[in-house]
This record gives structure tokens, C-alpha cells and sequence, in this order.
């Protein structure tokens, strides 16, 4: 599977030194990031309200409209990109908060970093991680794990699940947008896969590997229609699990 990986890489680190927007599997470049954004479920009231360059068109969802996120709490961000969440997170978490966005892609990290210290936030911080090998946290650690349309790029699902829960403070809970199919791919091709594709599972087995990696309080809290593709009816899901 290291060239999934690889492919996954190669492509999200062109969407960050290209500024292009990633609003539907398989396209880049379909209208401005900002634009896409607003597609996939974010104000323009909050992206008015941080770094213009943090917002990349990406993702299928916006989790922090169920993350319910509170004053002074440690959220965790997985597939962070160029730190679009993790900013709003910043303003909502306040200065007694903390934000940490993960990331394996170091043209994404870069963006982010460069973000956050031209842009003056003191309560974030970007660390490079495999988030299915070791999120690069400390365990209990978090109050909130979000993520966006991100676990279905991993290759083992119930490895990362079980890493947000060793990172989750004791009734933690993870929110996160993510796709699910119709039918999963029998044979994978890895461009397909690193644009959200091949990689989805359906939302009975989404949901299953999330139990087996130790959850046991697990909804599904929205579902919609997002695209077709190959046969396979393509979902968005927000799905909230607590520790």
C-alpha cells in the first residue's frame, strides 16, 4: 500500500504549492477555493475570519458545525492541510484552548505554518504524522479529534480509529466528515484512491471498523448525496463517536 501513500502525497502536496481548489473526487481547479468551500458547507462569515490562503476548496464537509466545540478545550485535527479547521477551531477554543493540526504532507505543513505566523496564532501548532501508523500526540491528549474527508484516504482504517482513540481524553468525542460508497473497489488504482474514491468503504463497514478500533458510541449525525462515480453512488457523512 506505500504507493497509495505515495500517491496521496504527491497530489495533496500539488494542492498546496498550486492553490487549487479539490471540491469533488477526481478535480481540482473547480472554481476558487473559496467558492468550493462554500460548496462543501462553510460561512462566509467564517471564512472571512481567518487566513485566505489556509482555504484550499478541500474536504467534503464541515465537522465543526457538530463538533460543538467549547472554551479553553485541546482539539486535534487529522489531514490538516494548509490549517483551514484548525484556525476556526483557534477562534472558537480561545487562548486558553489549543489546536493541533496533523499532517503527513510537508507542502501542506509548510502553508500552514507560514499561516499561522504571519497571521499571529498562538494557540496552534502543525506536526507531521502518519495518522495511521502514530499520531504524534501524547495518549489522552484530546478533547476533540475532528477530521475532513481524510480516514477514507488511509489504507487501514481501524489503525487510525484506534490512534484518535489512544489520543482522546477519557469522554472525548470525534467528529469528522468523511465519504462512503455504495460498493466498495475490488481492484484499487491509486489515483483513484488518493481522490477519495477506492479508498471508501460503505457506511456499514465505516462505521464497523470505528466499533472494532474500540468505540462503542458511534451515530451518524448527516448524510448526503455527493457524486457517482464508476457505478458507485458516493456519499458524505458526518459521523460522532466519544471515548
Amino acid at each position: 500500500m506505500q504507493d497509495i501513500k505515495e500517491k496521496v502525497r504527491e497530489k495533496y502536496g500539488k494542492v498546496a504549492l498550486l492553490q487549487e481548489s479539490c471540491c469533488m473526487p477526481g478535480e481540482c481547479g473547480c472554481g476558487t477555493p473559496t467558492d468550493a468551500a462554500g460548496t462543501i458547507g462553510y460561512s462566509k462569515e467564517d471564512l472571512s475570519s481567518i487566513p485566505e490562503a489556509a482555504v484550499l476548496g478541500a474536504g467534503c464537509g464541515v465537522p465543526l458545525n457538530f463538533a460543538d466545540l467549547k472554551e479553553g478545550e485541546t482539539v486535534v485535527d487529522l489531514g490538516s492541510g494548509a490549517g483551514i479547521d484548525v484556525f476556526l477551531s483557534s477562534n472558537r477554543v480561545g487562548e486558553k484552548g489549543r489546536v493541533v493540526g496533523v499532517d503527513m504532507t510537508d507542502e501542506m505543513l509548510a502553508r500552514a505554518r507560514n499561516n499561522a505566523r504571519e497571521h499571529g496564532y498562538k494557540n496552534v501548532e502543525f506536526k507531521k504524522g502518519d495518522i495511521e501508523e502514530r499520531i504524534p500526540l501524547a495518549d489522552d491528549t484530546a478533547d476533540v479529534v475532528i477530521s475532513n474527508c481524510v480516514i477514507n484516504l488511509t489504507t487501514d482504517k481501524t489503525r487510525a480509529f484506534s490512534e484518535v482513540r489512544r489520543v482522546l481524553k477519557k469522554g472525548g468525542r470525534m467528529v469528522i466528515s468523511d465519504l462512503v460508497t455504495s460498493r466498495e473497489a475490488k481492484e484499487v488504482d491509486p489515483e483513484k484512491w488518493s481522490s477519495c474514491i477506492d479508498g471508501a468503504l460503505t457506511k456499514e463497514n465505516y462505521v464497523a471498523s470505528i466499533r472494532k478500533a474500540g468505540f462503542g458510541d458511534v451515530s451518524v449525525l448527516a448524510e448526503h448525496p455527493y457524486t457517482e462515480m464508476d457505478g458507485r453512488r458516493i456519499s458524505s457523512v458526518v459521523v460522532k463517536a466519544v471515548k
